[in-house]
């Protein structure tokens, strides 16, 4: 690991201060589970690291009227155990327990899942089947994005010089709607996923009214699958309309051949996950 010098934020403003003054050096640090690892092998080699952690009230949960406001500090083991959001927003509770260890999802925070942009993180499929929108603040003031746009590339983000993510916003579920996660790989714990299927369905008189279907680990950033919700949409989810939305998913997506996995089979996993996700999601929602 090369030598650097260590500085923490005592304000939003004072982060993003310093990361306009030491740019293209630095880079901030919250839980450190991702960029640490990375350092450690020189994968990343910043001159600064600005501790985000130092910040005072980025780390919550809060319920209102238009739905759920988290902040970026807030520990994946917090989101894992949170009572509102296993009731109200489960889909998100599901991946977060499945993210790395314990001892990980204690250090962990949702805000550098999300801004390591690594196509497989687990939170992100949840979170864009659930409509969410990203608070991001910067030198040039504060703006608000749909969650899909944060993405550029693996490891890269539309984030500007000098911007964080400062909260997450997810709109109030529909009346009888819910959402499943589901994760393909070797290992219970600690792998990264193959693939990651996260569906969101508001059923009406047993036809599906809304779907939303988000994938990870099969294209260069997280993505939505929005041929197969159009499919979806208006019909009754019985098994064979699954599959065909499995199939339509399974073109939507442009997977990569690697050490773990295969582009053909992550194909088939997305022809089975979206089909079981979206089976499971509309038992849950009481459309079955």
């Amino acid at each position: 690991m090369v030598r650097f010098e260590y500085l923490e934020a005592g304000t939003v403003k004072e982060a993003v201060s310093l990361l306009v003054r030491y740019r293209g050096e630095v880079c901030a640090i919250a839980g450190g589970t991702d960029l640490v690892v990375q350092m450690r092998y020189r994968d990343a080699n910043p001159k600064y690291l600005v501790n985000l952690k130092t910040i005072p009230g980025l780390d919550y949960i809060v319920e209102d009227a238009g739905g759920l406001r988290i902040g970026p500090l807030t520990s994946i083991r917090t989101i894992e155990t949170s009572p509102l959001i296993k009731e109200r927003f489960g889909i998100l509770s599901q991946a977060a327990h499945l993210l790395g260890s314990v001892q990980v999802r204690n250090l962990a925070t949702i805000g550098g899942n999300l801004c390591h942009a690594a196509p497989s993180a687990d939170t992100v499929p949840p979170l864009l089947a659930l409509g969410t929108t990203a608070r991001l603040a910067g030198p040039d003031g504060e703006r608000t994005i749909p969650l899909e746009n944060l993405f550029a590339g693996p490891g890269k983000t539309a984030l500007k010089e000098g911007e964080l993510l400062t909260e997450l916003q997810i709109p109030a579920p529909a009346p009888k709607s819910a959402g499943v996660y589901l994760k393909h790989s070797i290992r219970k714990a600690m792998d990264i996923a193959f693939v990651g299927t996260g569906v969101v369905v508001e059923m009406d008189n047993g036809t599906c009214k809304d779907i939303r279907i988000a994938l990870g680990a099969v294209a260069p950033v997280p993505m939505r699958a929005p041929k197969a919700e159009a499919y979806l949409r208006g019909k009754a989810l019985e098994d064979g309309v699954l599959r065909e939305a499995g199939e339509i998913a399974s073109q939507e997506c442009s997977p990569i051949s690697d050490i773990r996995c295969s582009a053909e089979h992550r194909r088939e996993i997305v022809k089975v996950f979206v089909r079981r996700a979206a089976q499971q999601a509309a038992e849950l929602a009481g459309g079955r």
